[in-house]
């Protein structure tokens, strides 16, 4: 066989673990059916795997042509070429090393052979969008997705696939066609007006694509919990540039890194819209009070708890959250004094900030007393003294709970936010919990939750509200809701970060799991060590993910990389 007429495809096995990729000679009847992107059937080690075509072209001679075994099978339709050179940039950026997880992201769920005819209209010319929309919580995103899919075929990221079904069907009403990632993988790759669809759906195909929206992009939905730790906003970002499309992101309470990503090219609604956008917050100033001797249940939540008119829900996050240390004798809640996080006490008795590191002794720094109290209620404890008080039935939600209680007045983490349709309050009962919490992204974690709370009142026309019994009240994330002004948050956010070099001004990654420590020295990055995690940092996210992909893993190590850690 004369080696110059062979056709070689280079294949990534769909297996886990394994992270080499393979040549294949590609049959003559398979030749005009095979392309970058075909999912196909190979044998490996005896027995035969999916795999995705990386590339393709004639034998070069790195691989004698008698060791080349035919590809056994065009199975179908996969990413197209564009789609795995971004999986190749995100393998890089999120220091994974490998393609096979982002190719499963961009993958049909079922097997394609061919695809439908396309039902893309024809649209308008480009138009100048802004980089970021900051809409309020009670604003109707389907004029945002109306005014950019004028100019053609547009990819629609929503944090939540149900919300984003929904979105899809009043689309569908307007007369626009549209594909839903991942079950109408194949519409979207013949062509429709929109692609919509989850976090996943930043892979979706979309023929002849013209913008990109990201909605909600400060969720923390939009980023994949499993190691690589991508977020559907960067990688949306880094599409719509290589594809020199527009790439607009919309959210009620804007991240740092899309302020800073966004800059001047932003777009606010007006003061007015803004305001009646948010609901009412009726701040519950605790200052006063000896914390360790007082319930959570103030006089103002329980006077809206006995409204047998209102549906009440009280938010309580306790899995998973920094314990809050305050001074008997001054009663000032104890904070680092470098980054202003809450401090725990450890087993040496010290006073440690897991945010930043820094150790003090058991020392009040505004009075001088060391005398220091633990606060720590329960959820559970909770929902008992919430139905004394309220004589009426209460229900609670957790992360763990199957359905939601027929209740009007619930108890909950933050899951209840997320499973409850609407109420008349929303009570935090403990957010300095979260404004403290020893995460960098703690403030901005906390003004989500206020937003999404303010979706489920709606805005201050229809009398909605929001309640938050705090011993902050001058913090800037309150502050921002009670004047209806997110960049409040952002400012000071953008600020704290630079001076402490966190992201957007340094890229991190937390590794753990056995042989942390060894990998992350091995690396040369900057290391601290944070509980059972090793934090690395680096000036920019391409020398993180390089040092992460280049630098070898120690034998009989299980690491967890996560790059841009969420909490």
């Amino acid at each position: 066989m004369d080696p110059s007429s062979l056709l070689v495809a280079r294949v990534v096995p769909d297996v886990t673990g394994l992270d080499k990729q393979f040549d294949y000679i590609v049959p003559e009847p398979l030749r005009g059916r095979v392309a970058v992107g075909s999912m196909v059937r190979v044998p490996l080690h005896g027995r035969r795997v999916g795999g995705w075509v990386a590339s393709i072209g004639p034998a070069d001679g790195s691989v004698a042509i008698d060791r080349l075994v035919p590809i056994a099978r065009w199975s179908g339709i996969g990413p197209n070429a564009e789609l795995l050179a971004l999986a190749a940039w995100a393998s890089r950026r999120w220091g994974a090393g490998r393609l096979r997880p982002f190719l499963v992201a961009a993958s049909p769920p079922v097997m394609v052979g061919s695809l439908p005819p396309s039902t893309a209209a024809v649209r308008g010319d480009s138009l100048e969008l802004p980089r970021l929309i900051r809409l309020p919580p009670a604003a109707d995103v389907l004029g945002i997705v109306v005014e950019v899919a004028v100019s053609g075929p547009t990819l629609v990221i929503h944090p939540s696939v149900d919300e984003a079904r929904r979105l899809a069907a009043r689309l569908r009403q307007l007369g626009y066609s549209t594909a839903v990632h991942p079950d109408q993988w194949s519409r979207a790759a013949a062509g429709v007006d929109i692609v919509i669809g989850g976090r996943s759906a930043v892979w979706s195909p979309c023929n002849e694509m013209r913008a990109i929206v990201v909605l909600d992009e400060h969720d923390e939905s939009l980023q994949e919990e499993r190691s690589p730790t991508w977020h559907a906003r960067d990688v949306a970002i880094e599409r719509a540039s290589r594809a020199g499309v527009p790439c607009v992101l919309v959210s009620p309470c804007p991240s740092a890194i899309a302020v800073h990503w966004a800059g001047s090219d932003f777009r606010r609604s007006s003061v007015t819209e803004e305001r009646d956008g948010w609901p009412i917050l009726e701040l519950v100033d605790r200052t006063r009070e000896e914390p360790w001797k007082r319930s959570l249940l103030t006089s103002p939540l329980i006077q809206h708890l006995r409204n047998a008119h209102e549906r009440v829900i009280c938010v309580h996050n306790t899995k998973g959250r920094a314990r809050l240390l305050a001074c008997r004798t001054c009663r000032s809640l104890q904070r680092c004094e470098k980054c202003q996080a809450a401090v725990v006490q450890d087993d040496t008795g010290s006073l440690v900030c897991h945010r930043c590191g820094t150790v003090r002794p058991v020392v009040c720094q505004h009075c001088g007393s060391g005398a220091l109290s633990l606060i720590r209620p329960g959820v559970s404890r909770l929902r008992e003294e919430i139905e004394a008080a309220a004589g009426r039935p209460v229900g609670m939600v957790t992360g763990d709970s199957e359905s939601l209680p027929d209740h009007d007045v619930l108890i909950g983490t933050e899951a209840v936010l997320h499973r409850a349709r609407r109420a008349d309050v929303v009570a935090f009962l403990d957010l300095d919990a979260e404004l403290l919490a020893p995460r960098y992204r703690a403030a901005e974690q906390a003004m989500a939750l206020l937003a999404r709370a303010a979706r489920l009142v709606g805005g201050r026309g229809g009398g909605g509200r929001l309640l938050v019994q705090t011993f902050l009240p001058r913090h800037e994330v309150l502050q921002a809701v009670l004047h209806t002004d997110p960049s409040r948050v952002s400012k000071v956010e953008l600020s704290r970060r630079e001076l402490l070099g966190l992201p957007p001004f340094a890229a991190l990654a937390a590794i753990s799991g056995t042989g942390a420590a060894d990998y992350a020295a091995a690396t040369g990055l900057e290391a601290s060590s944070t509980g059972d995690a090793v934090l690395l940092r680096a000036p920019t996210w391409d020398d993180l993910g390089a040092a992460l992909v280049n630098t070898p893993r120690p034998k009989g190590s299980r690491l967890r990389v996560e790059v841009d850690p969420p909490r």
